[in-house]
């Protein structure tokens, strides 16, 4: 599916700075959904957890609208492509994780950092400035020692993370395009809709008989539905009104910082010298990234 980029437009700093840092916000709430996961992942299986956070997320921006959904026929497709590739993306990674290590998929799965440059520059035709590549390389190389703390042991369920990274990086090129033709709530609300049946009916079809959830894990659903599904994605769209596709690619490698802070501070886990090496290279990559002499918009249609 070809991307249509405009070189010749420019975005303003002011509008790419004030996104980006909107951006960093949600990398932030997002990582402390990392806790609320791992909470929810001890009784209650992945499309129970997801169907029941994204449907709860589309309630709540359902009352912030009245109930009133208007989707243009010719935005209803990619409305459906996103929910589909944010369902698949969070299906891939819960399978892949099942036969390799937690560090591995953190890693594998911010490979999308760089994998979201090279669609750009193949499928897009954008011209992608060699800053981007370089703090591309540089988050990829601090999740990295972030997650694994430089030693990877290769797994078959490293193909599947692998495969699931691709869909993370599809849904955010997708979510930066719509996110400049669409209301940003009626879009999210669409896209939420969407992953949630899929997950729901899929959670029909093969938990069946699965013992009941804890009542810990209510609770992580419903931290999870209202601040990294209700306001991370939201603002998500919002934030990538204005921000390049490759900025927010770069910012939300923050995530992985912001889940190993929060796991330190909440669940006492270990944060070792090379991966606090990772947080401070992930910051430098932002930093760098902002440094593009050229900033490019992607049309409103």
């Amino acid at each position: 599916m070809p991307i249509s980029i405009n070189p010749n437009l420019r975005l303003p700093i002011s509008h790419r700075l004030k996104s980006d840092t909107l951006l960093l916000f949600v990398s932030a709430v997002w990582g402390s959904g990392f806790v609320a996961q791992r909470v929810a992942s001890e009784t209650m299986s992945n499309f129970i957890f997801n169907g029941i956070r994204f449907l709860i997320g589309a309630l709540l921006l359902l009352l912030l609208v009245r109930f009133r959904v208007k989707i243009g026929h010719r935005h209803l497709g990619w409305t459906f492509l996103a929910g589909g590739l944010l369902f698949a993306a969070s299906s891939l990674q819960q399978i892949g994780i099942k036969t390799t290590t937690a560090a591995n998929a953190g890693f594998i799965t911010g490979l999308y950092v760089v994998i979201i440059p090279v669609l750009l520059a193949v499928f897009g035709r954008q011209r992608i400035h060699w800053t981007v590549w370089v703090a591309a390389l540089i988050a990829t190389a601090g999740t990295g020692l972030l997650s694994t703390g430089g030693r990877i042991e290769p797994s078959h369920g490293d193909w599947i993370i692998l495969s699931g990274a691709f869909m993370w990086a599809f849904h955010v090129i997708v979510v930066g395009k719509m996110a400049r033709n669409m209301d940003p709530l009626q879009f999210t609300i669409a896209q939420f809709g969407v992953c949630a049946l899929l997950n729901l009916f899929f959670s029909l079809v093969l938990d069946l008989g699965s013992p009941p959830p804890a009542g810990q894990a209510w609770l992580a659903v419903l931290y999870s539905a209202v601040f990294p599904v209700g306001i991370g994605f939201t603002l998500q769209v919002i934030g990538q009104r204005h921000s390049p596709t490759t900025d927010a690619a770069i910012i939300f490698s923050m995530e992985a910082v912001f889940g190993a802070l929060f796991g330190y501070w909440l669940l006492n886990e270990s944060l070792l010298v090379p991966q606090m090496i990772g947080c401070f290279l992930i910051l430098g990559a932002i930093f760098l990234a902002q440094a593009q002499p050229v900033l490019q918009k992607e049309p409103t249609s």
